[in-house]
């Protein structure tokens, strides 16, 4: 069943085009990325199906009826509605039902009003789906309902657009870089999520492994040219190197950038297994695999980097706290010649804090800093750099340096590495402000890259780059020689790059990992799968239980039944609430038999209703033990 078809569209920015005569379209439960360099209209493609902008020419045709929902990089939210009055704002019968019931509760001295909105949760089937969107929430740590909008971090509001955009449950989702602002643990609930329902998605994303385990379908643009690939992203790979090696020889670096991109991806597994125990006890097959990989890389590009000394990087019992959050606690290590680290943990753990100190932008409360005296370090931001107005691509970068020296006397000058991250020489002459937010973004990574550091420390570096330009900076980064600290979600980019990674667990617990992040995933895994042996083994041999373990026992306790029991504790505490207030009003000399009737009616509600939860609340409590 077809929904959505986009019929010759066209899009021109002044002499320049964009895009020209492109057609395609979108079939029920189909999952579709949308892969192209940037600057060639990604995003302008999202927004005419959409309806937020209008092709120059051609026009899309929508299914009658269709419910549509796009996700777009910088979201347009009201700043003054609350999380939850966002959520309820959107044009959901479903949701508008939770609504008038929650707000029913709020009044129970209203019984129509209360008997109307537990119809109307009955009639919708909606008690399934109030569960499913504070789910939705929870997952996305937004579980503060009443925060503003205006007072939410970038990343934050575009994961309320997203839960916005997954709860509305539309016939079409449409995401610009949906896993942008997303932490690891996220992205990997969004893929479950999407794996589970039947939905309908078209995509833009630079994360490879979102890509080859969410998209069924691929649509690449290229050169003005659209190439459908009915696969994922392991196939997509396949059938480019096959075309590639049937166009021109100019093409030459293309091809071998998807071979060696092929090759890897073969490699790799193609899910997430489990391992023995003896994988958990036995950190040295990590290790070796962790080395063999970077053995296995053959150096294209020799970097003659300045000289490192013997003293790289020393950290000396670092602490740093904010109110409340902890984020290092006397942290040490010594950095050696090569390393390459991935730094990894939940939004809001400290990553950035943690480069920013060792970069010297931001102080420890305690501990030292102690930086080599030849270290040089290239640190590329989440911010950006400030282009001065007028500027050209060319003279940007030439502000920072003019080569990169290589072996041998040789040397990339500035226009060959714009070159090589895709900026060819016409670009190179283009004014900055007419770039795209990824050209940007490519354009600030070779300003960073020109000043020849020694010590690379990149901060999201992958957020807005397309596919293309992640394969040239991963070969660059594979030549790198001197020290490398990667703080990035993108797995597939890290898996290729590091050899081990900085795990920030929160409250101030870093661990050091020896081994890429699939390695990691095995081994956090293989723990949790021992974990539950072992509880299970203790539980069937203990010699104390007398009585059965209930089959909604701990261990099996689900996520509902965890965030019901949380939520009847504070329901009690309102009911106990409200009937002392309903007994103080007993008190009134002035009260008319018809009050006296009235009141006693409500405290009676009240009572029968403290009864009814706190029985539940025993039985769920009763599970717990």
């Amino acid at each position: 069943m077809n929904l959505l078809s986009v019929e010759n569209i066209t899009k021109s920015f002044g002499e320049l085009v964009l895009f020209k005569d492109l057609s395609f379209g979108i079939n029920k439960d189909q999952k579709i990325a949308l892969i192209a360099k940037n600057g060639t209209g990604k995003t302008s493609i999202l927004r005419i199906m959409s309806g937020a902008d209008t092709p120059d020419s051609g026009q899309v045709n929508y299914r009658k009826g269709i419910r549509m929902s796009f996700l777009e990089q910088e979201p347009d939210l009201d700043p003054k509605l609350t999380v939850e009055e966002t959520i309820f704002a959107s044009d959901n019968e479903i949701l508008k039902v939770i609504h008038a019931y929650e707000k029913a509760l709020e009044n129970p001295e209203d019984a129509d009003a209360y008997q109307s909105a537990f119809e109307g949760m009955e009639r919708f089937n909606a008690w399934d789906f109030e569960t499913l969107y504070k789910q939705i929430l929870f997952k996305l740590k937004l579980e503060d309902l009443n925060a503003k909008v205006e007072k939410l971090s970038g990343g934050q509001k575009k994961r309320l657009a997203l839960a916005n955009a997954l709860i509305n449950k539309p016939d079409l989702l449409v995401l610009d870089e949906p896993t942008n602002h997303l932490d690891l643990e996220m992205i990997e609930w969004l893929e479950d999520y999407f794996a589970k329902e039947n939905m309908t998605l078209f995509m833009v994303t630079h994360d490879r492994f979102f890509l080859e385990r969410v998209c069924t379908e691929i649509i690449e643009l290229d050169h003005g040219q659209l190439y459908p690939y009915k696969g994922n992203y392991s196939y997509y790979l396949e059938k480019k190197e096959a075309r590639i090696e049937q166009e021109s020889a100019e093409q030459h670096k293309s091809e071998q950038l998807f071979k060696k991109e092929l090759t890897w991806m073969r490699k790799q597994p193609k899910a997430r297994t489990t391992k023995s125990k003896s994988r958990i006890e036995d950190f040295q097959e990590i290790k070796a695999k962790a080395s063999q990989r970077r053995k296995e890389h053959e150096v294209q590009l020799e970097i003659n980097m300045e000289r490192v000394g013997s003293k790289i990087l020393e950290l000396h019992k670092i602490s740093k706290s904010y109110p409340d959050k902890p984020i290092l606690d006397q942290f040490e290590y010594t950095f050696t010649k090569g390393e390459r680290i991935g730094v990894i943990g939940k939004n809001g753990t400290g990553k950035s804090t943690f480069l920013n100190i060792l970069t010297g932008t931001d102080q420890p409360d305690a501990g030292k800093v102690v930086v080599g005296e030849t270290t040089k370090f290239g640190y590329y931001t989440q911010t950006g750099i400030e282009i001065k107005a007028g500027q050209k691509v060319i003279d940007v970068i030439r502000d920072f340096g003019d080569f990169i020296p290589l072996k041998k006397g040789r040397q990339i000058s500035a226009q060959q590495l714009l070159e090589r991250f895709l900026f060819d020489r016409k670009k190179q002459y283009d004014f900055v402000d007419k770039l795209s937010g990824g050209e940007r973004k490519r354009l600030y990574l070779c300003t960073v890259l020109i000043q020849n550091p020694n010590f690379l420390i990149l901060d999201e570096p992958t957020n807005d780059l397309d596919i293309v330009t992640l394969n040239v900076l991963e070969s660059f980064l594979l030549d790198f020689p001197g020290c490398l600290i990667v703080v990035s979600h993108d797995r597939y980019f890290m898996d290729k790059i590091v050899d081990h990674l900085f795990v920030f667990r929160g409250d101030a617990v870093v661990e050091d990992f020896p081994g890429n992040y699939s390695d990691y995933r095995v081994y956090e895994d293989s723990k949790v799968i021992e974990e539950r042996k072992e509880k299970s083994n203790a539980k069937a041999t203990s010699e104390d239980k007398i009585t059965q373990i209930p089959k909604n026992s701990k261990a099996n306790l689900t996520y509902l039944e965890q965030k019901e029991h949380k939520n009847l504790e504070k329901d009690i505490q309102k009911l106990e609430k409200k009937k002392t207030e309903a007994q103080q009003k007993f008190a009134d000399p002035g009260l008319s038999g018809e009050d006296i009737d009235k009141l006693s009616i409500e405290l009676q509600e009240v009572l029968d209703a403290i009864e009814a939860k706190t029985e539940r609340w025993f039985e769920l409590s009763a599970m717990l033990e």
